[in-house]
């Protein structure tokens, strides 16, 4: 029998597939945009505006900061105490048109030694967790090109046997 697939949380991100996208809302007052989003007032200070349009973010950010969690985290992030842990990454990626921050895990296999401050990512589909009749979908994300590590330079200085 095949599983459901089932968003984490519905209404935060489009289908899978080429399109995925995150989804938030805008204010048609203020232009403010949230996420997640927000479908009852504008969170803006000053802005009492109750319309809100559903819009797609941008598919693509920089990183504004990472860590990685070692640690198995309490539910309802791990449903199955018994399952098998893995650490993880996450990514807080700044979203320059929406003019906000977005956290989320790193795609599988993405390590601290994967990411810098500044480097271009994306947002890809992901699976939060599984069992034997769902998968639950998220959002992760994905180096767009593999960083290259940073070699310091030291300058050479030549050594003559002098001394002034």
């Amino acid at each position: 029998m095949p599983r459901t697939r089932t968003p984490v949380v519905p209404g935060w991100f489009t289908t899978e597939g080429e399109e995925f996208r995150l989804l938030g809302t805008r204010c048609r007052a203020c232009g403010s945009v949230f996420f997640p989003r927000e479908d009852s007032f504008c969170r803006s200070p000053g802005c009492a505006s109750t319309e809100l349009d559903e819009v797609p973010l941008s598919r693509r950010g920089r990183v504004w900061s990472y860590t990685d969690g070692r640690y198995r985290p309490p539910a309802p992030y791990v449903s199955d105490p018994d399952a098998e842990w893995r650490p993880y990454t996450l990514i807080a990626v700044e979203l320059a048109a929406e003019r906000m921050v977005v956290l989320g895990q790193g795609a599988p296999g993405v390590t601290l030694a994967d990411l810098a401050v500044g480097m271009e990512v994306e947002a890809v589909p992901g699976v939060l967790n599984e069992d034997a009749e769902q998968i639950w979908t998220t959002w992760n994300w994905r180096p767009v090109v593999p960083v290259t590590p940073v070699v310091p330079v030291v300058p050479v200085v030549p050594v003559t046997g002098e001394r002034s």
